[in-house]
């Protein structure tokens, strides 16, 4: 006999502004104990140093979370020249120390022209990527250190948005930055990167990420307001936070079918649509409004189902 989940049948997805000082999953944790969901999970994970934009996906909504996963990202961050870490930020050893103080706004600008558009990055002995199953944080915690590929990466925009200090060697410079990156872009391995072309070594102090997909800061909510609404026992208000699974999905093309279509693919069936797009994953709703998931075009032109959310229970 099945185990029953522990928990209620929350659905929808709440964009988190994560606190600084706890993990992903710490945070993920804290909000299904305080939504007391049945099922939850998060779209990627940002570091213990980094704070922003954590969309958390609850119920039926975790069908979609690889589009989240996907998705673009945007960050602002500060970095220190003229130090090298062992973990690329400000909670790691310090491996190597130079004077910066020679270094002006229009060296860090000029430089950060090369990181624009198309790269590739070395991941950080001290990422989540897996290596034969075990992340590498947890490989170079044990002090060991293994090859890792260079990966392809697009940084969209880089904006130095403002220098300051490097007046004297005790006085590192700090540059702030804006960026917009695809998946997978190590905010932590640009900076690495920036002081190796200054030839100066560079860290990340702080890291904030401002957008996630469709979701943006202005959307997130704080876990202290949570904590506030639970202890107040404003469950409605909390629900009322909660987004649509769909507007995690918004990019996508939207086929819409009647009654009797939505019937058919509800029990598996792929489906004629007119006026389909020709080809690719699409999301799927009925002429309505009621969302139903996300499907396939076929070959032969119908929409078959692939993603489809539960409903009624």
């Amino acid at each position: 006999m099945a185990r029953r989940r522990r928990g209620r049948p929350v659905d929808g997805i709440l964009i988190l502004d994560k606190p600084l000082g706890v993990s992903s999953n710490h945070a993920l944790q804290s909000a299904k104990r305080l939504y007391f969901a049945a099922k939850a999970g998060h779209t990627g994970s940002l570091d213990p140093l980094a704070t922003g934009v954590l969309p958390l996906c609850f119920g039926e909504a975790t069908k979609f979370s690889q589009y989240l996963l996907d998705a673009d990202k945007a960050y602002e961050s500060t970095f220190v020249l003229g130090t090298v870490r062992d973990t690329g930020d400000a909670e790691g050893k310090i491996l190597e120390t130079s004077d910066a103080s020679g270094i002006g706004e229009s060296d860090v600008a000029e430089a950060l022209k090369a990181f624009e558009g198309e790269i590739e990055q070395v991941p950080s002995m001290f990422s989540a990527i897996k290596q034969n199953g075990q992340p590498l944080y947890k490989l170079a915690r044990q002090g060991k250190e293994v090859e890792r590929k260079a990966r392809r990466v697009v940084i969209k925009h880089l904006e130095l948005v403002a220098f300051r200090g490097g007046d004297s060697p005790k006085d590192a410079p700090e540059v702030d930055v804006y960026l917009e990156c695809s998946k997978g872009t190590y905010v932590r391995s640009l900076a690495e990167d920036l002081g190796q072309a200054l030839g100066c070594g560079a860290f990340v102090s702080a890291l904030r990420r401002t957008k996630a997909g469709p979701f943006g800061i202005e959307d997130s909510v704080t876990m202290s307001t949570l904590e506030s609404l639970k202890a107040n026992e404003q469950l409605s208000q909390m629900d009322e936070l909660l987004l649509p699974a769909d507007t995690a999905l918004k990019s996508l093309p939207l086929v819409e079918l009647s009654e009797s279509g939505g019937f058919y693919m509800r029990q598996g069936q792929p489906v004629q649509v007119p006026n389909a797009p020709c080809d690719g994953i699409v999301r799927v709703a009925l002429e309505s409004g009621e969302f139903l998931g996300v499907g396939e075009i076929l070959d032969d032109g119908r929409v078959a189902p692939r993603r489809l959310i539960v409903t009624g229970r």
